[in-house]
């Protein structure tokens, strides 16, 4: 079987995996989390195109698909793992425990990288996945993790180390959940089918204008919590 390394969806996934290897020197080699945080937001955008370009192109194939998961645990594992580690290590207690207790439970936060390969694992195997996703999207966990270090680097936020520990497990828990969260494909551009998909695409223009500073981490809060909703809803409505 001849194999194509260089078609141009694989130089795209390549040029995702490159921004988050970026971002893990802009982590911890100048503890520079904004700048790591831009690089997953180009992560993502390549993330996009390499999948919507290789089908355009009729270039689908069996590497590409394994290329793209190995790119993801980089740069949507790996970063927002590394940066977790990095912000509780340099975040003060919120129960005065000194940096000789910090430093070691700092690696918890590594769990991310972990969690986030199962993530990614299951979605290639997983076949109901093709209108919705089960679990967190990697990138969605990444870039609501990459805001809020920005938000606490910045002030907006004042967390302990502690608690920033309990977000990290939290949402490599949301990750592996069996919780339903809806996809922005849409079905048409009809209102009918996409009513979902408006709404919360509306709410977050908003959220932008109400909260510019938290709007990143607000617009992936609110879509945990509409997608949690109405998977409960869904549940109840299949018991009865």
């Amino acid at each position: 079987m001849k194999i194509r390394l260089f078609t141009l969806p694989n130089m795209l996934t390549m040029a995702n995996l490159l921004a988050g290897a970026g971002a893990v020197v802009a982590t911890l080699q100048y503890h520079d989390y904004q700048l790591a945080l831009w690089l997953i937001v180009a992560s993502a955008v390549f993330d996009f195109f390499d999948g919507m370009v290789a089908r355009l192109l009729n270039q689908i194939s069996p590497l590409g698909v394994q290329l793209d998961s190995l790119a993801d645990d980089i740069s949507f594992g790996l970063v927002p793992a590394v940066v977790m580690f990095d912000l509780v290590r340099s975040t003060e207690s919120a129960f005065g425990l000194g940096a000789e207790v910090i430093e070691p439970l700092s690696y918890i936060a590594l769990i991310v990288a972990a969690f986030s390969a199962l993530r990614l694992g299951k979605f290639n195997i997983d076949t109901t996945q093709t209108s919705e996703f089960e679990g967190l999207p990697t990138p969605a966990n990444a870039l609501m993790l990459l805001s809020l270090a920005v938000l606490q680097e910045s002030g907006h936020l004042a967390l302990g180390a502690e608690w920033l520990l309990v977000i990290a497990v939290v949402a490599s828990l949301l990750l592996v959940s069996p919780i339903r969260m809806f996809s922005l494909k849409f079905k048409g551009f009809g209102i009918k089918g996409n009513e979902l998909r408006y709404a919360f695409i509306l709410l977050s223009l908003a959220l932008i204008f109400i909260v510019p500073t938290y709007s990143i981490l607000a617009i992936i809060v609110l879509y945990i919590a509409t997608s949690t909703l109405r998977w409960l809803i869904t549940r109840t409505q299949k018991a009865e």
